[in-house]
């Protein structure tokens, strides 16, 4: 199975809040499109299971939230890589898109 998604012309940007778009869903992984305008955060969260998360900065500035408080500043072509269970959350300093994978799937 080949599938294209083409995640610039299928999601946008809100004012409001950040915008999500689930790009892909299967037993194996899941991958989701945040777009963040300046200032939008998805604020530091974690999952009470086992399994791993990337975070691809695919436009824009910002950081990688972390436990303890960490920053960690990402730009386009960045990858945070983690447990799941890690605290882990997203601050745009411009706007933002990054492209999420979850395996498994939650």
């Amino acid at each position: 199975m080949l599938k294209k998604v083409a995640v610039f012309e299928e999601n946008d940007f809100s004012e409001k809040h950040f915008k999500r778009l689930i790009v892909h869903e299967s037993p194996y992984f899941k991958i989701i499109n945040f777009n963040f305008k300046a200032g939008q955060e998805l604020p530091i969260h974690s999952h009470d299971i086992e399994g791993q998360l990337s975070i691809a900065i695919l436009e824009g500035k910002g950081e990688f939230l972390g436990k303890d408080n960490a920053r960690i500043p990402a730009s386009i072509g960045d990858v945070l890589i983690s447990d799941i269970s890690e605290p882990h959350g997203i601050y745009a300093e411009t706007d933002l898109r990054v492209l999420v994978t979850i395996a498994p799937p939650i």
